[in-house]
């Protein structure tokens, strides 16, 4: 049934698509350039940090830059700014905080995303636009496609019997490609997607920043992420003794309830305190007693190349 299902998805996925490439469904262009970070999965994939390392190194190339995001999860659907990092995370939503935060840019929120840019170059005057989660969302025309692909994706299924939005053969539109594999080449990647695609392909690494020296390791983790078990693999790399876990559905709000029951829960099993993801962290107290955060990194080899590769076809 559900290979069915993904059949009917796929059909309507590669229709939509048609649509788009033979100008049947509109695109509205901004007057500033537009760089999408997307992938063809659900969920997971790394486009925060993506976003994160884009934005911030861009701005030190000298240039104005905001993040146009969709919000998931948040309360609301009225247009949303996060400038400051200290708005409500219930309005505006946990990535668009954690993105304004840690690359000090505007991050604009709507689902429409062109009326999101209209604000933006109205009130910050930016000479790129970095459209978060932006690969499927076509009707924003855009100067660059970055696509991040996990090798699983190219052995995997479209919804509902995988996590595929769209199959690889759409990896034709991109611009660029981010092949999360620490340990590859970049030849090696580009002859994996040499089938798909002839865009240049770049190397990135989802990189956690280690624990203080003198941090406890015995700690109970919890996260509310797309993929959970990716978090507690890299706990496992940090050298934490993980002794409980609780995972909750993507872009949990934590009630006071849920913040009682991990402490009790992290009691219960001797834990020396809780442990959770930066992006969880921005939806948590910063009084909760015994929370120690991850930071994530990507690291895109090749870097200067890729950002020079943006510049020049944003026409910058």
């Amino acid at each position: 049934m559900a290979s069915l299902a993904s059949q009917l998805f796929g059909a309507i996925v590669r229709r939509r698509n048609r649509g788009f490439d033979n100008g049947t469904l509109g695109v509205a262009r901004l007057p500033a350039p537009v760089v999408s970070i997307g992938n063809l999965s659900v969920g997971g994939t790394g486009k925060t940090p993506a976003a994160i390392t884009l934005a911030v190194a861009l701005r030190q190339r000298g240039l104005r830059v905001d993040v146009l995001t969709r919000g998931y999860r948040r309360q609301g659907r009225q247009l949303a700014i996060v400038e400051r990092g200290d708005e409500d995370v219930t309005l505006v939503g946990d990535e668009p905080l954690l993105i304004a935060r840690r690359a000090q840019v505007p991050v604009i929120v709507h689902p429409d995303r062109y009326r999101a840019g209209l604000q933006a170059e109205h009130q910050f005057h930016p000479q790129i636009h970095l459209l978060d989660d932006g690969f499927q969302h076509r009707q924003l025309g855009r100067n660059f496609d970055l696509v991040l692909v996990d090798p699983a994706d190219l052995d995997d299924r479209l919804l509902p019997a995988g996590r595929l939005r769209e199959p690889p053969a759409a990896l034709a539109r991109a611009s660029a490609v981010i092949w999360l594999s620490p340990e590859a080449e970049c030849e090696e990647a580009a002859g994996r997607l040499r089938a798909f695609t002839n865009a240049p392909v770049f190397v990135g690494s989802k990189q956690p920043r280690p624990l203080a020296g003198d941090a406890p390791r015995r700690l109970f983790g919890f996260c509310a992420l797309a993929r959970p078990e990716s978090f507690r693999s890299t706990l496992q790399t940090l050298g934490v003794e993980l002794v409980g876990w609780r995972s909750f559905r993507d872009h949990h709000a934590y009630s006071e309830a849920d913040l009682q029951a991990l402490q009790r829960a992290a009691a219960q099993c001797g834990a020396e305190g809780l442990i959770t993801t930066e992006k969880d962290a921005v939806k948590l107290p910063a009084t909760l007693p015994g929370l120690q955060v991850v930071p994530i990194d990507l690291q895109i080899g090749r870097m200067p190349e890729l950002v020079e590769q943006i510049v020049q076809q944003c026409g910058l």
